[in-house]
């Protein structure tokens, strides 16, 4: 099985707050915040990128 690897870092509170997401391939690095999380602000979040995974292949590239 493969074994793969992230790191998350959040700063300050949960609502004012901010973080950064980092893949342990080095293949993406972004912030996150609350407004990128639960509401429509920029940045991204766990879901979508887990979405964006899951996604086949023969659909990314259309």
């Amino acid at each position: 099985m493969t074994i793969r690897e992230a790191e998350a870092q959040w700063h300050g509170s949960l609502k004012e707050g901010s973080g950064r997401l980092r893949l342990g391939s080095g293949v993406f690095e972004g912030a996150y915040s609350f407004p990128s999380r639960f509401e429509n602000g920029p940045g991204t979040n766990p879901e979508e990128l887990i979405a964006a995974a899951r996604m086949p292949a023969a659909f990314r590239w259309r």
